[in-house]
């Protein structure tokens, strides 16, 4: 009998399971969920054990392009590439081919951020100008000098906090603008005259595979790749130039080494199910409605609220949220204990950042498993609590 009662009572103190689960409880910032219906069964296959110089795989290549071109409305006026070593590699090409003509300056107010400033000043030794701000916070914008060439990330994955528009690009710059938005293109409408560089992966908003970066290069980024030659030796994986000119064909599906064609096969299920919601525009409903969705979760909770105060530059994709006296331990109790009730997966936040969770809102994600996630935040934090 007193076993039994010591068992009801422990029981009876247990905070109740939520009755409904999120169907697809991928909340993760990267890899990120896939498109809703997506299966692998459902990929095209032509392509696979084939080389990716035969016919069909640029040609397969070279459709991925034309469909992002399509639904970010990229002009003419700039090439689309796929690259290696995802938005890292991507990003990092961008810095080596173009950077040391001018001065430099990074702007960082996340982890991501940081690394730049990190390459710019320990690896490339360019003595940036660094404009830094803390997690959840943004630099003041209008200190920038745009004589300076000018690293920044459009939405910090790790931080929740994003620059509010193009409007603080100045339009007569005279360095380059290196815009890191793998976090935030097809959720927000790129100002693509603002932009000379812009990379990010398939691995976030779209839920694709890992692996591969995308580079976005305006009329300017070519003018400096083609008249300027870095002080310092180059990677085959980064030379985007051949005898002064551009090599072209990296913007036509002539990758730079060997891409993988199941990845490829993967991102156009991805951007074909964009285009069927309306292409970006439908793709911005949708992650603008999950935001929505958690922030009434957090404006109904005294226990939760935004690591990024300011609405008009919080991330509508990794969105980071603070927990009432969450420390690192609280913060894995509360992510274990979902996990392993399949009710939300990898929502801890970033090991940099501080303690508190982050929940991906991009467009793969439904709007209804956002709303299923509410009381689930309640009920792992009460056993988190209590542990």
């Amino acid at each position: 009998m007193t076993e039994t009662a010591a068992i009801d009572a422990t029981t009876a103190s247990a905070p109740e399971k939520p009755h409904t689960k999120p169907a697809r409880p991928y909340f993760s910032s990267g890899p990120c969920a896939k498109p809703p219906g997506w299966d692998a069964a459902k990929l095209a296959t032509g392509s696979l054990g084939r080389s990716h110089r035969s016919k069909i795989g640029k040609a397969r290549l070279q459709h991925a392009i034309d469909l992002t071109r399509k639904i970010l409305r990229v002009p003419d006026t700039h090439r689309i590439g796929i690259v290696p070593a995802s938005d890292t590699g991507a990003y990092e090409m961008a810095m080596w081919t173009m950077l040391g003509a001018r001065p430099v300056t990074a702007i960082a107010w996340e982890s991501f951020g940081e690394g730049w400033v990190t390459d710019a000043a320990k690896q490339l030794k360019l003595d940036p100008n660094i404009l830094r701000a803390d997690y959840g916070q943004l630099p003041d914008l209008g200190a920038v000098d745009w004589s300076h060439d000018v690293l920044f990330t459009w939405n910090g994955t790790t931080s929740g906090v994003r620059v509010p528009n193009g409007d603080w690009i100045a339009d007569d710059r005279h360095g380059l603008s290196f815009n890191d938005a793998t976090s935030a293109v097809f959720a927000y409408d790129m100002p693509w005259d603002k932009l000379d560089v812009t990379t990010f992966s398939w691995q976030k908003v779209l839920g694709g595979e890992g692996a591969h970066g995308v580079v976005i290069l305006g009329p300017r980024a070519v003018e400096r790749l083609t008249s300027y030659t870095p002080a310092w030796p180059l990677p085959k994986i980064f030379r985007l130039v051949s005898k002064g000119a551009l090599t072209e064909g990296i913007f036509k599906g002539e990758t730079i080494n060997t891409p993988s064609m199941l990845a490829v096969e993967d991102v156009i299920f991805a951007l074909e199910w964009a285009l069927e919601l309306g292409g970006l525009d439908g793709l911005i409903a949708r992650s603008d409605a999950n935001a929505a969705a958690l922030d009434k979760i957090v404006e109904e909770r005294d226990w939760l609220g935004h690591l990024a105060p300011d609405p008009a530059t919080r991330s509508k994709t990794s969105v980071c949220l603070t927990v009432e006296g969450a420390d690192e331990a609280l913060i894995k109790r509360m992510a274990g204990a979902l996990e392993k009730e399949a009710a939300a997966f990898d929502v801890a936040g970033y090991r940099d950042a501080p303690p508190g969770l982050r929940i991906w809102c991009g467009a793969t994600v439904d709007t209804a498993d956002v709303v299923a996630l509410g009381p689930w935040l309640d009920w792992a934090y009460a056993v988190a609590k209590a542990a």
